[in-house]
Formats: structure tokens, C-alpha cells, sequence
């Protein structure tokens, strides 16, 4: 037995002993201690590394074993981080990593620019939205995925890197040199006012700055006339837990309950209340959820719902009830481990139910809500409205999908086949081209007969052929299609937004709600309006 595998063993044995693993045992046969269990662990190895038939390389050996026993536990969110694993987190929950600045996608061979983020060396370049990267430091994108993208871009801070670019309306490639630099990734993706009175915010994802960034939003919209705000929590996968908290500290009052926890481990099981007085008590709110509004997400639109302090709208949420610790392992390594239950300020777990047996099931979350929920548990709000627990956060205001959309959808991807990436690349390269070639001034524009054309016939040349059923069926979510991807990538994300208050249902049903409502009281009303409307429609 090598010193490094009996050093592990004595560890184990003596951790037992000092934590009251040897009074537990007391009565049990002493080939069922922690003392024998470590040996055997310890024999096990030894012999898999000695007479296995291929080589393998204890440390190696020590990681399946790590890896097999968070693995038996079920749980999604529970695993080991290593080195590159820890330097993701970190970009995740601080915003912060070096590259050059910019909001990117690939398609059709090249990376394209959805927009550079403000002061950054990507726009202090003369980066526009639209243009398309095909070389990087003299490589072509052509292969790229989108880890390839973000891996030739990100780079040591201080460090160069050079573009060749396609911009529409240029007659040679651009090229650019740009130094890299420490980029901070706000969580406000988007602020902008969808009308006189209404205000909008994308939120995304929940970072050490999340609620200092949203603020510093709000502010600015109300200073610009705003009257009511819509807050996007859609795709939110989450976040820092303690910034959750201070999220919805700025719409509640004082020793308002924002969520509970639970667990065994010390300081696991506590309520965190509201600290600071309510920031904006007048100002009424809209919150945007969907099946992607996770984690942090459901914190704060659970606990602005309980305390009937925002009207929810979309789909139901994710349904992740579960907290976790990061434990530091070193410098290069770390685990990320379940360790508490929470709860909304009403006593609701959201965690959705299992479906194959094991408490912690990650599978997609369902895209509307169950008509008939009278079995699962009912809570109360402070002003006495019935919500339901389990399966995620169902919205006050249920858009679901309309049904000849669905239709489209299908049929379009099932006439697609394996041809769905040619028509994703299709519809981008089209959109790159559409803005002169169909001469679109703003973001509004009407989709025309001609542009759809012009798209099907890039798909032909690209050996795609719909069939003309299709294309009568789906004809319509390919202009949406169409009309969404050239508003992005000719105007940016505000330019997406503003068109998606026209096409987008849930958007559009957030802004007019907000138009009507003076105070939250009455956003409320409107949300029992439309129940008591969709309750007479139902058969």
C-alpha cells in the first residue's frame, strides 16, 4: 500500500473518531465501522490500481471514486469543481472575467456580434451589432462552436487579439486589434421604457451586483417618467442566494419574511427578513417567469407573490427548492453540495416533484401548468389569495402556448428534420442582409411576402426545401421568426424588446396590464379579471 493511500485511511479512520463515528457504532459488528469501511475502500483501490488491465493513474482512481459517490446521492446540483469548473462559477457569481466584450452567437460559419457591451474594448473599437467575426488571430470561425467563440476571445487581461470582420455595407473585411481587458457582465442586461408610462428591466443572472444594478435602473427609468415596472425574470437560471434577498429588498417592507431555509448543517435552518424600508412602495410591478426562471429567480418572485407585491405572468418556474454550499478544497477545488430546503414567506416548497423515484430529478420543466392543481398544497398570501406549492411558482396570469402556434412549431420542425441548424444559420445569415436589402429603419417593421421568399430561397440554396403546406401552416412563426432575428441583429437586444411588446404574448399581456394599473392593488384586479374571463371561456 503506497504511504499516500495508508495516510488517507489513518485521515478517514480519525475523522470517524473525533466526529462520534466510533459511539455510533457501538453494538455493531466491527466489520461494519467507518475504521473497516476505509480499509476496505482503501483494499479496493490498491487492487484496482495494481492488477487492472489497463493503466490507470491513482489520482484518477480517487476522482471516480469522488464522482461515483456524489453521483449515488441523485442530486443534480451536487458535485466536484475542479480548477476550470471553480473559474466558471466565479465569472457566474461575480460578472467579472477578460475578454473583449461582447454578446455573441455563432452562426453560418462566423461568430456574430449581438452588441457590444457598453465601455468595453469591443465598443471602444467601433464593434457594431450585426457585424460577423470570421477570423480570429488569423483562424477562421468557420468550425466554431460557441466554446470555441468564447474560448479565442477570452484571454490573460492586457493580452491582443485580432478580428477580421464582415460588416453589411462594407465592401472589404474589417480588421480590428483590441486588448483584452477585465469585463464586468451586468446583471441588468436591459432597461428601457416600452411606453410613456411602462418601464422595462432585464434581469440576468443574480451576481454580486444584481440589486445595486437594478436600482440603479429603476431609478433612471422613473427619473424618465416611468409609472410601472416590468421585470424579466424569464431564462434567470439564478444565482448568488444572498443577492435574491436583496433583490426583493428593494419592494418590501421592513421585517417582511423574503424566504426560509432549512437543513441540518449549523446556520442552515434561519428566515431572512426585509432590512431596509421598501425603495419604490409606489411604484406597481410586473414580473415575467418561465419554465427557465430558477433558483434565485423563484426566491424573489415567490416571496414578491406572497406578499401580493407584484403581479407574475408567463409560465410556471422551474421548481428548484434547494440550496447549496460551495466547500473550498484547496486552491483548485471545490464541492457544491445540497444542504438546505427553501421555503416561500407563505410555508411553500416549489421543488418539483419527482418523476422517476429520487427526490432530486432534473428533468425539463413543463411549459404550462396542470389545469386542474387542487391536489397540491394550498398557501395563502397576506391579502388571502390561494397559491399552490411544488412544481416551481405558477404565475398569477398564465399565458399559454396558442394552439395553432404549437401547430407551426411542430410542423416546421418536423418538415426540418436534420435540416434545423441549416435553417437556424439560414434565418441569421438572411437577417444580417435584411436590413438594406429590404431597407428596415427601425425595429418595427412589417415582415413582407418578399422577405419571407427571399428566406426560403436561401434555405433552397442551402438544400432545404419546404414544402408549400408547410410553409402555409408555419408561415406565420417563420415571420415572427424572421422579424425576431433581424430587430436583434440589426438594432440590438433593445431593438429585440421593443418588437417583442408587439409579437411576444406574454410581453405584450405584462404592458397591458402595467398601462391600466396606478397602483399594485389594481394590477391585482386585472389578474382576477383575466382569471374570471379565462374561468367563463373553459368548457
Amino acid at each position: 500500500m503506497s504511504r499516500q493511500r495508508v495516510l488517507v485511511t489513518s485521515a478517514i479512520a480519525v475523522v470517524a473518531f473525533l466526529s462520534g463515528g466510533w459511539f455510533l457504532q457501538q453494538g455493531a459488528r466491527p466489520s461494519d465501522s467507518v475504521y473497516q469501511r476505509a480499509r476496505l475502500f482503501d483494499d479496493v483501490l490498491s487492487h484496482v490500481a495494481d492488477y487492472y488491465v489497463d493503466s490507470l493513474d491513482e489520482r484518477q482512481l480517487y476522482r471516480l471514486a469522488i464522482d461515483g459517490m456524489l453521483n449515488e446521492l441523485r442530486d443534480p446540483y451536487t458535485g466536484f469543481l475542479d480548477a476550470r469548473d471553480l473559474r466558471g462559477l466565479n465569472e457566474a457569481t461575480t460578472g467579472n472575467y477578460a475578454g473583449i466584450g461582447a454578446q455573441i452567437e455563432v452562426r453560418s460559419g462566423a461568430i456574430v456580434v449581438i452588441g457590444p457591451l457598453p465601455e468595453t474594448p469591443a465598443e471602444r473599437a467601433g464593434i457594431l451589432a450585426g457585424d460577423r467575426i470570421v477570423e480570429v488571430n488569423g483562424q477562421s470561425t468557420e468550425r466554431f462552436t460557441q466554446d470555441d467563440a468564447v474560448r479565442a476571445l477570452r484571454g490573460p487581461e492586457g493580452t491582443q487579439v485580432t478580428l477580421k470582420v464582415v460588416r453589411a455595407g462594407a465592401s472589404d473585411y474589417l480588421n480590428y486589434t483590441l486588448n483584452r481587458a477585465r469585463i464586468h457582465s451586468r446583471s441588468v442586461r436591459l432597461s428601457l421604457m416600452l411606453t410613456e408610462r411602462v418601464g422595462y428591466v432585464e434581469l440576468n443572472p443574480f451576481s454580486q451586483s444584481s440589486a445595486e444594478e437594478l436600482a440603479a435602473a429603476v431609478d433612471s427609468l422613473k427619473r424618465t417618467g416611468m409609472r410601472s415596472l416590468v421585470l424579466d425574470l424569464r431564462y434567470n437560471p439564478g444565482g448568488l442566494l444572498d443577492e435574491g434577498i436583496a433583490v426583493a429588498d428593494l419592494f418590501l417592507d421592513p421585517g417582511q419574511a423574503v424566504v426560509a431555509t432549512r437543513g441540518r448543517a449549523p446556520r442552515s435552518t434561519q428566515t431572512f427578513r426585509d432590512q431596509l424600508p421598501q425603495r419604490y412602495a409606489d411604484l406597481p410591478l410586473v414580473v415575467l417567469v418561465n419554465g427557465y426562471s430558477a433558483s434565485s429567480s423563484e426566491i424573489v418572485a415567490g416571496a414578491l407573490q406572497d406578499h401580493d407585491r407584484a403581479l407574475l405572468i408567463g409560465t410556471p418556474t422551474f421548481g428548484k427548492g434547494l440550496v447549496q454550499t460551495v466547500f473550498r478544497l484547496g486552491n483548485e477545488a471545490a464541492l457544491k453540495l445540497t444542504t438546505a430546503r427553501w421555503y416561500t414567506p407563505s410555508g411553500r416548497s416549489i421543488q418539483r416533484p419527482s418523476r422517476n423515484g429520487f427526490e432530486f430529478d432534473d428533468l425539463p420543466p413543463d411549459s404550462v401548468p396542470p389545469r386542474d392543481t387542487a391536489q397540491a398544497p394550498s398557501f395563502r398570501t397576506d391579502a388571502g389569495r390561494t397559491v399552490r406549492g411544488g412544481g416551481g411558482i405558477a404565475p398569477d396570469i398564465v399565458i399559454r402556448p396558442d394552439s395553432a402556434a404549437v401547430r407551426a412549431t411542430e410542423r416546421l420542425t418536423l418538415a426540418l428534420g436534420r435540416d434545423i441548424a441549416k435553417y437556424q444559420d439560414a434565418l441569421a445569415a438572411f437577417a444580417f442582409q435584411a436590413r438594406q436589402r429590404f431597407a428596415v429603419t427601425g425595429p418595427l417593421f412589417p415582415v413582407t411576402p418578399p422577405m419571407r421568399a427571399g428566406l426560403l430561397d436561401l434555405l433552397r440554396q442551402r438544400g432545404v426545401t419546404l414544402d408549400d403546406q408547410t410553409v402555409q401552416i408555419a408561415g406565420g412563426f417563420i415571420d415572427r421568426q424572421l422579424a425576431d432575428q433581424v430587430s436583434r441583429l440589426a438594432f440590438g437586444r433593445l431593438g429585440q424588446v421593443r418588437r417583442a411588446a408587439q409579437d411576444d404574448p406574454v410581453l405584450s399581456e405584462a404592458v397591458r396590464a402595467a398601462s391600466g394599473a396606478r397602483t399594485q392593488a389594481e394590477l391585482l384586479a386585472f389578474a382576477n379579471r383575466a382569471e374570471q374571463g379565462a374561468s367563463a371561456q373553459r368548457p
